[in-house]
């Protein structure tokens, strides 16, 4: 077989293999969760601006949550004022959140749209803010000191850091009957019109839960989830995921994105999948293949 006949039947076999997720998919809801390398690394943007296109175009509605903390930290770093991090997540004074909104909400948030647009997309960007979309109200979270002279129970005021009380998804249900692909920062607003600063992750799980969306994608810098070998897990239940978190397998880092993921699934969402955002294409390899690129969750005990 020549080169080119072997080209164009991995082609061929490429198409055949994603013509009945295509089929199976169209009219769907998809949120995603961006971030990790897919939104710092050149090609890896790129690539994630075609596969979202791409999903568009085969009548599949994808929505792009994103996060951005390397910019935040970066500019924050630059006017001289120094990151503090509590439990993973970043304290958020007034001055931090008015760079939060400036990075989140303008720089990152336009870019994505403007990367998405310029591959033929038509993408356009909110904030949490926008329309009342998020609700949010303030996240408080427990010290973790190890000193017995600290009151374990006694809250850590974190500033403008919050968690989604209710989301109105009437601006996202309007952009998609519009053919428009939503690109949303996770800024909420509070009851008094105040900006909070919400985990990507929490977001894309509410905003997936709410719609009822048939896959919640959360995009990382690992191979998905591994068992103790280093060999990666797919096809998981909520029993069998609950037990890795038992026996340890999950821990540190991945427990939150876990639990975000059971979380969407247990409340309808059909499936969760974690994938290897540093993979060229991951999105569609997760959507159009029979092998995927990461780690998929489905809701259910058995």
């Amino acid at each position: 077989m020549s080169l080119e006949t072997q080209k164009t039947t991995d082609v061929t076999q490429v198409l055949t293999e994603a013509l009945p997720y295509i089929q199976r998919f169209k009219g769907k809801t998809l949120v995603i969760k961006y971030g990790g390398n897919a939104m710092i690394d050149e090609s890896l943007k790129n690539s994630f601006a075609r596969d979202v296109v791409l999903l568009k175009a085969v009548g599949i509605n994808p929505i792009v949550v994103h996060g951005g903390g390397p910019q935040i930290g970066d500019l924050l770093q630059r006017i001289g004022k120094e990151s503090e991090f509590i439990g993973g997540m970043r304290v958020t004074d007034t001055e931090t959140m008015d760079v939060v909104e400036m990075v989140l909400g303008g720089q990152v948030n336009k870019s994505i749209v403007n990367l998405i647009n310029t591959h033929g997309g038509r993408a356009v960007g909110l904030t949490g803010k926008d329309g009342s979309l998020i609700c949010a109200e303030k996240l408080d979270i427990a010290s973790n000191s190890t000193d017995p002279a600290v009151n374990v129970s006694e809250l850590v005021d974190l500033g403008h850091v919050g968690k989604v009380k209710s989301i109105d998804t009437s601006v996202i249900d309007m952009l998609i009957q519009s053919d428009f692909i939503p690109v949303i920062a996770p800024i909420g607003v509070g009851p008094e019109g105040q900006s909070y600063n919400i985990n990507a992750d929490l977001v894309a799980g509410k905003m997936a839960e709410v719609l009822q969306a048939e896959k919640l994608i959360l995009m990382t810098n690992t191979a998905g989830l591994l068992d103790g070998d280093g060999t990666l897990l797919t096809g998981l239940n909520a029993k069998q995921v609950n037990e890795l978190v038992e026996s340890g397998v999950i821990y540190g880092g991945m427990l939150p994105k876990i639990g975000c993921a059971l979380d969407a699934v247990q409340a309808g969402v059909t499936t969760a999948h974690i994938i290897d955002g540093r993979v060229q294409h991951a999105l569609l390899l997760e959507m159009f293949t029979d092998e995927g690129v990461g780690t998929l969750i489905r809701g259910g005990w058995q």
